[in-house]
């Protein structure tokens, strides 16, 4: 590990020791892919408390971590806020992607670890947050591009728009990872083993560098650079004795 890999296993054990020490939940910033996979791989046995991650929403890329006793005698909630933005006037609003919306966050001087995953359909972006950051986004964010807009926080996460899947359907010869991700993104999977093997690949947060490992049903499966989907499963087994698989990649 580098340094700064180093310090994010370092200060996740502090926050693990904290929540046993005291008994209370403690939460890491947003981690990324690259990030998650540290927690992951770090040895159970350096961790005191428990811990889960969440992001928001069932899917999230970007996830906070909760450490927390066995024995808690409270309810307790991430302290996490979902925000929405939209143009003043649609008439005159641009074609905004992602990276313009990130951008304009990322331009009020705030760290990247506040802010969760940012979902964009159509002419509106939602996004997650720290909640100590809520307030500041609203006071702060007025502009995209050149598009004034107008934000706002969802108080009801059920408005929040779920991830639009494709469904995929196809067959290999057995359920390998490099099969899947050439069949998801219509590839080759000779030319998928630069991805896996370049640590670009990610199931359910963890970094998998294996071509020949096997996905489990409802596997989330990130390839930086192309996207990610999930692993359906299995239906059956072709008079050849090749798999026929379906995959739900994110549009």
């Amino acid at each position: 590990m580098n340094k700064e890999e180093q310090l994010l296993e370092k200060r996740l054990i502090e926050l693990s020791n904290l929540a046993f020490s005291r008994d209370i939940v403690t939460f890491s910033d947003f981690l990324n892919l690259n990030e998650l996979n540290i927690l992951h791989r770090t040895p159970k046995d350096q961790f005191k408390a428990r811990f889960e991650t969440y992001g928001g929403y069932e899917l999230a890329e970007r996830q906070m971590v909760a450490f927390h006793p066995d024995a808690l005698a409270f309810t307790w909630e991430y302290p996490i806020d979902c925000l929405r933005i939209e143009p003043k006037a649609l008439k005159f609003s641009e074609e905004l992607s992602h990276r313009d919306y990130l951008g304009a966050l990322l331009n009020l001087g705030v760290d990247r670890s506040v802010i969760g995953d940012i979902v964009v359909q159509k002419k509106a972006a939602w996004f997650f947050c720290q909640n100590k950051m809520t307030e500041f986004f609203l006071e702060n964010l007025c502009r995209v591009r050149h598009t004034n807009i107008l934000i706002t926080k969802v108080e009801d996460f059920d408005e929040f728009p779920r991830p639009v899947l494709e469904s995929v359907s196809g067959t290999c010869a057995s359920v390998r990872l490099d099969s899947l991700i050439s069949l998801a993104f219509k590839t080759s999977r000779s030319s998928m083993v630069s991805y896996i093997e370049g640590g670009q690949v990610f199931v359910n947060g963890k970094l998998i560098t294996s071509n020949g490992y096997e996905p489990k049903d409802g596997d989330i499966i990130s390839v930086r650079g192309k996207g990610r989907f999930i692993f359906d499963g299995v239906s059956h087994q072709t008079k050849k004795g090749r798999c026929s698989v379906r995959i739900m990649r994110y549009v």
